[in-house]
């Protein structure tokens, strides 16, 4: 058998055997590489031919055998082709080695386990031939690299060597020699300049699996790879600098930098105004050293400033801009600028995404979240609609409350007619979510929430389901159910429910609590006389079991509790929490004259933790300046509507939140699943609250309170901690510790007398994208897996729990049997019996933790927070009844929303023996998402995949 990819011959462009026709003709860019270093076009044709002979090498060559060998050969041809393209960094080429890689792979998962194994066996005979032949090593060819001109210029080998060793420098456990050798084997006479630079970095990526250090060479890496680019583009000709070489340069790169940007239109051109000798001298090139490989790559392709698809921003003028941007109001801007810059370039806090793209930028969208409330008429219907295409498009993530809209079979007066309800009008907002794309930057977000006792309540649980009516489902809008506890609590009784069209019950929507009660049992009764047009009875429970069962096949609507959200909002006495925001964290009050609005950043918990414990004087720090540039947001924001700033300026709110959650848990040997775990979060989140509240109202004594603070809770001492008790009370009684560790009451003397400066302070938001930033765990979540190949809008990561790789060397037990256990095991630790329990019990992956336990410490942050969090939940073998347990828990608990429910898919584990493919073949690629085990994750798209790039959710 001969089954080569690989001849002296050059390669001949052919039509495929088995493939498509036009498959070949689609792959004229791609070239590949050969052992001797000699460079051809990639021919997709070989790959047919080489499968071919591997088959029939195996399973002989009769006529029925042929055919056979002919339809798989299709396939597998077509996704091999696939894999390679859909891979293929900027430089476009693939080495001999890569495709074979590719093959084997494909074979592999295709279960032709006989002709894999011929394969395999082949490939190493050649490999033993090729050693043999290179026993009388040959000099080496000197290679040539084409500039940005076309010339040829001989390799600079120092270059690439000081480079090297730069990236590895007082980094442990890495080797300079590994990534030149592995560089060296995809160079080529006449390689362009930009693979030039790539494949370092793609030889440092391919160990990450094996060393986490890696990682952070991977990223110092890809900086000489942008310090290039910008430098050039700024300069106008090419140029380049090591890390050494600009860290003396970077001060004098900034004014470039700023000027160019406000010649490009791309920088607000009061930050010329600055004292820029000032600002400058305050950057920190070393902290561009910080960053790992996912959260560089991401901060490359999402968040620098580029034109013409060039970055021209490195990641301290990048900090520095958005610093810059934050004080334009400031009295001292260059010293706030600083401050906020050390601190958002220490990674101990940041801000959310709208905020890092737009700072400092001519439209400085700053905001994260943005909630409506949709009328009951065709003007309001879509007015909101086009109001969502404007905040959308400047990267807002939208709520919509659409409760107040008639349902189906109501009366029309204007017509004399009967509505066809809610659903019609929520396609319409869905497909404008997705036609405005946020400006071009991801696709649109937007969430539905509709209240339990509305009369389309059933098909709205329908609208994500992949069966029935296209024209009545809604495949890219997120929903959730807003329950309110008198529904909560006919399920506990398994009593009736009768549901409503709202144009008969308009006073329902602005009710909580008691006065709820109250009215709806009044319309139950008329109901019941025959006076009520449009309602139905049904059976609680039955509602209840149907709700779950859709979020558990569709991932949708997510359960939010309405009660909760109202009796413990601070701003009750001048309106009503009608729906949460697209993320589930924000609880602000809507209406037909506002648009609620949030701002958002996270604090890092991880760099707040040492052995002792929290670090609570660095945390008070953190968070006074952090709370400072949040109200700070409000004022310089662009606001795309009136209502949304009639809003923002009345009222102020803020939400600072938390990442990092799980890593400080690790610090501090904590399993998640734990009392102590429970302990921590309600421990850390009260320093928050704490030092939150209390900078809130220090910035009210210099700038003055929020114009909406009398009458609110603030006003007359009720802080977070307290409202507990008025939801305590509207229920009868709310299982949940109140103990408290700090000087509330000298807090709440203060709140009372000085005034906020903000009417909420606190909500935590998910945090995928701005924790790959930081390196850390997304907001409150534990790990989904210890070792995977992360996949987003950078394309695939692998990511290796670097804390769980110190323990496992500190215990000698980190080695390539490990590496393949973990893999095997999806990254759970759980399974692998050489770990010792104590280490399983720490590095627990998520669906290995029960999800009550998730509850207990959300219940117990909730205590401390004045709106919500983003709070998922994970069930690995999700029944009926373990939902129905977990989604009562939260509501006894007093929490006020929940957000996706996590269970694994059938198909989620992609595994190979292959190595050296940065994750590409080999790691654990696993999908996450809602879809019932017994379906397979693509029915569902990637409706709830965690950290999906294309869901505002996830940033």
């Amino acid at each position: 058998m001969s089954p080569s990819l690989e001849t002296e011959r050059p390669l001949v462009r052919a039509p495929l055997p088995h493939a498509p026709a036009g498959a070949v003709a689609a792959m004229p860019a791609y070239q590949v590489i050969r052992r001797n270093g000699a460079v051809t076009p990639f021919d997709a044709a070989k790959i047919a031919v080489a499968l071919t002979k591997a088959f029939l090498a195996v399973e002989g060559s009769s006529a029925a055998a042929s055919r056979r060998v002919h339809d798989i050969v299709a396939g597998l041809t077509e996704q091999i082709v696939a894999g390679l393209t859909r891979r293929a960094d900027a430089g476009r080429t693939f080495h001999i080695e890569d495709v074979q890689d590719q093959v084997e792979l494909a074979l592999m998962r295709g279960e032709h386990h006989k002709v894999a194994r011929a394969y395999v066996l082949y490939r190493e005979e050649r490999a033993k031939e090729r050693a043999v032949a290179k026993a009388v090593p040959a000099a080496a060819p000197a290679l040539r690299m084409k500039g940005t001109d076309g010339a040829l210029v001989p390799l600079d080998e120092a270059r690439l060597a000081t480079l090297v060793e730069e990236a590895t420098s007082s980094l442990a456990d890495v080797s300079g020699e590994a990534i030149l050798t592995e560089t060296h084997r995809n160079l080529y006479d006449g390689i362009a300049e930009d693979e030039l630079a790539l494949a370092p970095i793609l030889a440092a990526r391919t160990l990450i699996e094996t060393e986490p250090n890696y990682s952070r060479v991977s990223a110092r890496l890809l900086l000489d790879k942008l310090r290039r680019e910008a430098l050039s583009f700024i300069a106008g000709q090419p140029e380049q600098a090591t890390q050494a070489e600009i860290a003396e340069r970077y001060g004098e790169y900034f004014h470039a930098y700023i000027a160019r940007g406000i010649d490009e239109e791309l920088i607000d051109p009061e930050l010329a105004r600055f004292d820029l000798e000032r600002v400058a001298g305050a950057l920190l090139p070393e902290r561009d050293l910080q960053f790992d490989y996912l959260g560089l790559q991401t901060l490359y392709d999402r968040y620098l400033l580029h034109a013409r698809g060039i970055r021209f921003e490195l990641p301290q003028a990048f900090f520095m801009r958005v610093a810059m941007g934050l004080t334009l109001r400031e009295v001292d801007r260059e010293a706030r600028a600083i401050e906020f810059y050390r601190l958002l370039s220490s990674f101990d806090f940041m801000a959310s995404t709208p905020t890092l793209f737009n700072a400092g930028t001519l439209r400085p969208q700053l905001s994260s979240c943005f909630l409506t409330t949709v009328a009951d008429d065709l003007d309001g219907i879509f007015k909101a609609i086009k109001d969502n295409a404007l905040l959308a498009k400047y990267s807002g993530g939208l709520g919509n409350d659409w409760t107040r809209v008639r349902g189906l079979g109501a009366h029309i007066k204007g017509t004399n007619g009967e509505s066809q309800g809610v659903v019609p009008f929520l396609k319409v907002a869905n497909d404008t979510a997705i036609a405005v794309n946020q400006g071009g930057k991801r696709k649109g977000a937007v969430c539905a929430y509709l209240e339990t006792w509305h009369v389309d309540i059933e098909e709205f649980l329908d609208l994500r389901k992949n069966t029935g009516d296209d024209r009545r489902r809604t495949h890219d809008m997120n929903t959730a159910n807003w329950v309110p506890d008198l529904f909560m609590e006919r399920v506990q009784s398994d009593g009736p429910w009768t549901l409503f069209s709202p144009d008969e019950t308009p006073d329902l929507h602005d009710l909580t609590g008691a006065a709820f009660r109250t009215a709806y049992e009044a319309y139950e009764a008329r109901a019941a006389r025959g006076k009520m047009k449009v309602h139905r009875t049904v059976r609680a429970l039955d509602l209840w079991r149907r709700m779950l069962t859709m979020l558990f096949e569709t991932g949708h609507p997510w359960v939010t509790f309405k009660d909760p959200c109202n009796l413990r909002s601070p701003q009750q006495h001048v309106g009503v929490v009608h729906s949460s925001n697209l993320c589930t964290e924000i609880t602000l009050n809507t209406s037909s004259d506002e648009v609620a609005v949030c701002n958002l950043g996270s604090v890092n918990l991880l760099a707040h933790v040492t052995p002792d414990g929290l670090d609570r004087e660095r945390l008070a720090r953190t968070v006074k300046t952090a709370m400072r540039m949040l109200d700070n947001v409000i004022d310089i924001n662009f606001y795309t509507i009136p209502e949304a700033r009639r809003s923002n300026l009345r009222h102020r709110p803020v939400g600072l939140g938390i990442m990092g959650f799980q890593d400080a848990l690790q610090a501090l040997r904590i399993p998640y699943g734990s009392d102590d775990a429970v302990r921590f979060a309600d421990a850390s989140m009260e320093v928050v609250s704490f030092h939150a509240i209390a900078a809130s109202c220090d910035l009210a004594a210099e700038r003055g309170r929020y114009p909406s603070f009398e009458g609110s809770l603030w006003s007359k001492g009720i802080l977070p901690i307290d409202s507990i008790e008025l939801l305590a009370e509207a229920r009868g009684s709310l299982d949940l510790d109140r103990s408290t560790t700090l000087d509330w009451e000298g807090l709440r003397a203060k709140v009372k007398s000085t005034g906020m400066r903000n009417s909420n302070t606190m909500a935590i938001a998910p945090t995928a994208t701005i924790s790959n930033i930081c390196g850390v765990s997304q907001s409150i979540e534990p790990a989904y897996q210890n070792l995977f190949v992360k996949s987003n809008m950078s394309g695939d990561f692998t990511v290796v729990n670097a804390a769980l790789v110190r323990d496992l060397k500190a215990r000698g037990l980190w080695d390539e049997v490990m590496v393949s256990d973990l893999k095997y095991y999806d990254g759970s630790v759980g399974q692998i019996d050489r770990i010792p329990d104590d280490l399983k019990a720490l590095y627990a992956t998520a669906f290995e933790i029960d999800a009550s336990w998730l509850i207990e410490a959300a219940a117990r942050r909730q205590k401390w927070i004045d709106q919500s969090q983003s709070l998922n939940l994970y069930v690995a073998n999700p029944s009926g009844r373990k939902l129905d347990e977990t989604y009562r828990l939260a509501w006894k608990r007093g929490l006020k929303t929940t957000y996706y429910l996590r269970s694994r898919s059938a198909t989620h584990v992609e595994k190979s023996t292959l190595k050296g493919t940065d994750g590409k073949l080999n790691a654990v690629s696993a999908v996450v998402t809602a879809a019932p085990i017994s379906v397979p994750e693509s029915a569902f798209g990637k409706a709830c995949a965690i950290d999906d790039p294309t869901c505002e959710a996830c940033q």
